[in-house]
């Protein structure tokens, strides 16, 4: 789950982050009276989407007075921002943050991400801040420090020191940095991050150090016990497809392509996802009802395909083993009489009952193509949406 940036400014707040003084407004006449109350001679105003790069789309914006901040404002609500992470079809603005500007003398950047191959955290420290990091490692990777931190140890000193003495910062800044390390650590692990981000993390002329934009993912898996993070779920921030989804309790993600995907397992619904491109087409999502899926399940997993206007097919992909074919093809049967197939589908089952599952198909009346051969399958779905 994302949060925006103002959400993000306000948990650096609350756990001893440095951020600037802000305000959030919702209209142009909210903006205006939001620079008012900070009595700074510039501001900031940002539109709150999920996505980077809103500075280059012209997504942030200094005013130099109150009403200028009204008409930035005016002019960012409601107009849809286009950036590399939003892709061509952009994120509408609904709402801007408004922020006191600061005298920035440098900027550097900071993550925590979860480190799955350490079983850890990795804190990542460059001097290039307000630049992809990406592209940062791709072309200056001796610019990034990164310490592993071991989750039942904690962070340690010799790990900040790391971070502070790996650049050749200037001694006046390793205790600011040290403090915003430290607090962003405690902040990762107790509000069960996945990511946090700090680009820039600033220096202004006066030497003091803060988040001037902030970046957060957390942990689906962890939100059942992280309610005050929860209630930050932006819902007009996500694919409509995705919030179905997280309702019935299903593994999706949308994607642009036109063959809409049904299938048990995460590693075989990659394999599936490969080799519709193999034969020519994109696959719509990533769909895994999981390995006990139970036949409503099934059907509210078809409910959110037969929804999705882009897609020209679809394929069931399911190897039984726990997940009984039987089950899987009483499921595609009650969502296709309930919501009418309106495109081509093709089913291969495989596995546990799969006579059963067969006989159920081909018992159906229903209008599908059946198949015990994967590549056949993908092969053939292409071939009928088309």
């Amino acid at each position: 789950m994302n949060i925006h940036e103002y959400q993000a400014k306000q948990l650096f707040r609350q756990n001893g982050v440095p951020v600037p003084d802000g305000f959030l407004a919702h209209t142009p006449t909210e903006a205006e009276f939001a620079m008012r109350r900070l009595g700074t001679e510039v501001a900031v105003v940002k539109a709150q989407v999920h996505a980077g790069g809103r500075g280059k789309a012209g997504g942030v914006k200094l005013a130099k007075s109150p009403e200028e901040a009204r008409n930035i404002a005016e002019q960012m609500i409601g107009m849809t921002l286009v950036t590399h992470q939003t892709g061509p079809e952009g994120k509408k603005v609904h709402k801007v943050y408004v922020e006191a500007g600061s005298k920035i003398a440098k900027e550097y950047y900071l993550a925590l991400v979860l480190d799955r191959e350490t079983a850890g955290v990795s804190i990542m420290f460059s001097t290039e801040g307000g630049m992809d990091i990406e592209e940062v490692a791709a072309k200056t990777p001796e610019k990034i420090v990164t310490v592993h931190v071991d989750p039942t140890v904690g962070l340690q000193g010799f790990q900040t020191r790391r971070l502070c003495y790996g650049l050749n910062l200037p001694a006046a800044e390793h205790k600011e940095l040290t403090h915003i390390v430290k607090h962003a650590y405690k902040m990762f692990v107790k509000y069960d991050y996945s990511m946090l981000e700090i680009n820039p993390l600033v220096v202004t002329t006066d030497g003091k150090m803060f988040a001037l934009d902030g970046k957060m993912n957390f942990d689906d898996n962890a939100l059942y016990r992280q309610k005050d993070i929860e209630v930050m779920r932006d819902f007009q921030e996500e694919d409509e497809r995705d919030i179905q989804a997280s309702k019935y309790g299903l593994s999706y993600i949308g994607l642009d392509g036109t063959i809409g995907c049904l299938v048990n397992g995460a590693g075989l619904a990659m394999a599936t996802l490969d080799i519709i491109n193999f034969y020519g087409a994109k696959p719509a999502n990533f769909l895994d009802v999981g390995g006990g899926a139970s036949q409503e399940t099934v059907t509210n997993a078809f409910k959110i395909l037969f929804a999705d206007k882009h897609v020209k097919g679809i394929f069931v992909n399911i190897f039984g083993g726990i997940m009984k074919c039987d089950i899987i093809a009483n499921g595609i049967v009650a969502a296709a009489k309930e919501l009418g197939l309106r495109v081509p589908m093709v089913v291969r089952l495989e596995g546990t009952n799969v006579e059963q599952g067969k006989d159920v198909l081909k018992n159906s009346g229903l209008n599908l193509y059946a198949t015990s051969d994967m590549a056949d399958g993908a092969k053939k779905i292409v071939e009928l949406a088309k």
